[in-house]
């Protein structure tokens, strides 16, 4: 959990960016600012009212909200993949024990119902279950079985059928050792079975089925190597819903590895013709692709891809807080704008793409939102600034001036005056500021390896 910074709280109702009352706990606060997330097993206490403690209150008990918010709402979405989202939710920081038993039993259910052996044993060595040998035994037996019978079929259909039918049954080999979590297994099936494949799309389906099976088991080394390989096929002759297909899978892996600007710009080009449903649901394809582009696409290109975005406004409204965290962004309504994203924070928390670069994606957004609101002046009282975003102009001044350090925001603070001066250089300064600090990064390194090479 996270320590947050609060305000006092004023009279009056809240509205959030759409015109409805914001959800609230008696009176509704000033604003409120997200922080740092701490080290595991450091938090402190969390400070909550209105939206935000209605949020944080999912990884406490999901509850009600349970069902709005797993990850396999979508029948189409793979099993594999539903299973780690909620593997993911299982280890989550302040899961209350009897949610952890609910979450726990549709996990094994699920698994039972695919007779997923491999994949069984994984899950109980991962989170310290004990295995049902009963149940082991008889997925194992049940999984020795079938592949008898495929490799049955293979030998019958090589021996008695065309190129086609051999295809068909080492296909279907592949994907019940993909079913059943053999990734090793799978692997090599699935080369034997494209081996055998002529045409590109049935080999990019075989591909974005292992390609799958790898994004369940969180090998991002392994997702990197199959994505450069489907392109490779796709290269060759694929169709456009493929392509399109191959865009989604590209903007999952850039999410896990926290390249959100090309994540963005691969969503935003994939909305209209959106068709992985087996990755996610299309509302999780819009959620993915409102959050990274508030953090990194420029306010024009906001407006005109993404606020102003047909395929976008049929569906965000149906996502909680996400509507008023955009659109209070362009309106420039800095306080609402900190009230929804409190409040969308614990969805971020909750996402097993996005949780891992929490503090990262907090960051950005209020890198954007304190340069939005710079840019409108030559200089502005920190009380004002402080008010706009509904916290203390202690709070602000810290905010800026470990932003202002770093390099993220261009203004200086008169800590007498009380007045925030920006100073926005313009493109030949800021391109010469770059090139003499990529100089002394590339002097300091040279420094380094001459000091290794005279060591030795």
């Amino acid at each position: 959990m996270h320590a947050l910074s609060v305000s006092p709280p004023v009279s009056g109702p809240k509205a959030t960016a759409n015109g409805a009352k914001a959800r609230t706990n008696g009176e509704p606060a000033r604003g409120m600012m997200p922080a740092e997330a701490p080290k595991p097993g450091t938090e402190a206490p969390v400070e909550v009212d209105g939206a935000l403690g209605d949020g944080l209150e999912y990884l406490k008990n999901p509850g009600p909200r349970f069902s709005k918010l797993k990850r396999n709402q979508t029948p189409e979405q793979d099993f594999k993949l539903a299973l780690a989202c909620k593997r993911f939710l299982y280890t989550a920081e302040g899961l209350l024990q009897k949610d952890k038993a609910k979450l726990q039993q549709e996990i094994l259910d699920k698994i039972f119902a695919k007779e997923a052996v491999v994949l069984y044993e994984e899950i109980c060595a991962e989170l310290g279950w004990e295995p049902d040998a009963g149940r082991l035994e008889a997925m194992r037996a049940a999984s020795t079985a079938a592949l008898a019978a495929l490799e049955e079929k293979i030998k019958d259909a090589q021996e008695n059928l065309g190129d086609v039918e051999v295809r068909d049954a080492l296909a279907a080999k592949a994907e019940h050792l993909c079913r059943i979590g053999d990734r090793a297994a799978a692997r090599e099936a699935f080369a034997v079975a494209e081996a055998k494949t002529a045409g590109v799309g049935q080999k990019m389906d075989l591909a974005f089925s292992l390609l799958r099976l790898d994004m369940a088991a969180g090998d991002w080394q392994a997702v990197k190597l199959g994505l450069k390989h489907a392109e490779e096929l796709c290269a060759g002759g694929g169709d456009w819903e493929r392509k399109n297909r191959l865009r989604v899978y590209e903007a999952v892996l850039l999410l896990a590895t926290r390249d959100l600007a090309r994540a963005a710009s691969l969503l935003l080009d994939s909305i209209a013709t959106f068709t992985s449903t087996e990755l996610f649901s299309y509302e999780d394809c819009i959620f993915y692709t409102v959050v990274t582009s508030v953090a990194t696409l420029p306010r024009t290109e906001l407006k005109a891809r993404v606020v102003d975005a047909p395929e976008i406004l049929t569906v965000i409204d149906a996502i909680p807080h996400l509507a008023p965290f955009l659109t209070a962004l362009y309106a420039c309504d800095y306080k609402t704008l900190f009230q929804a994203f409190a409040a969308l924070m614990y969805r971020l928390r909750a996402d097993r793409l996005l949780a891992p670069h929490f503090r990262y994606y907090v960051r950005e957004v209020r890198v954007v939102a304190y340069t939005q609101f710079l840019e409108a002046y030559k200089s502005v009282t920190l009380e004002s600034m402080a008010a706009a975003f509904g916290v203390s102009p202690a709070f602000m001044d810290a905010e800026l001036a470990e932003f202002i350090v770093a390099g993220r925001v261009s203004a200086k603070i008169d800590k007498v005056a009380g007045v925030i001066e920006t100073n926005r250089p313009d493109a030949k300064n800021a391109q010469y500021q770059a090139t003499l600090k990529q100089g002394d990064l590339l002097l300091n390194r040279l420094q380094k390896l001459s000091r290794a090479i005279d060591v030795e």
